[in-house]
């Protein structure tokens, strides 16, 4: 018999992969200034003085920036957060616990 396919993990709201929303600077301009010219003037603006390294700091920001105006999966993630509905959250031991080794079923 064969394995059934697997199913890809749950998608995180809180996360923007890296082959996702805009991928270009004229993308990333484009999708900012469509959904808050404000945005996209505060990107301008930092963009334009940053030292060359740190760019692509500026470029994340403002990717995240523009998938909180824009991603629906997003802001309903935000607002059951203000609400206190935090039912996939875990705390920082049980994180941990898998990058030091440490078993966390005695926590």
């Amino acid at each position: 018999m064969s394995a059934l396919p697997a199913e890809p993990p749950p998608r995180s709201p809180y996360r923007l992969e890296h082959g996702e929303g805009p991928q270009t600077l004229a993308e990333l301009r484009a999708a900012l200034a469509q959904v808050s010219a404000a945005d996209l003037a505060a990107f301008d603006a930092r963009l334009g003085p940053v030292q060359l390294d740190q760019v692509p700091d500026v470029i994340a920001e403002y990717r995240h920036v523009w998938a909180l105006r824009a991603r629906p999966e997003v802001t309903a993630a935000i607002e059951a957060s203000l609400r206190g509905e935090q039912s996939d959250l875990r705390p920082a031991h049980e994180v941990l616990a898998r990058f030091t080794g440490e078993d966390d079923s005695a926590a």
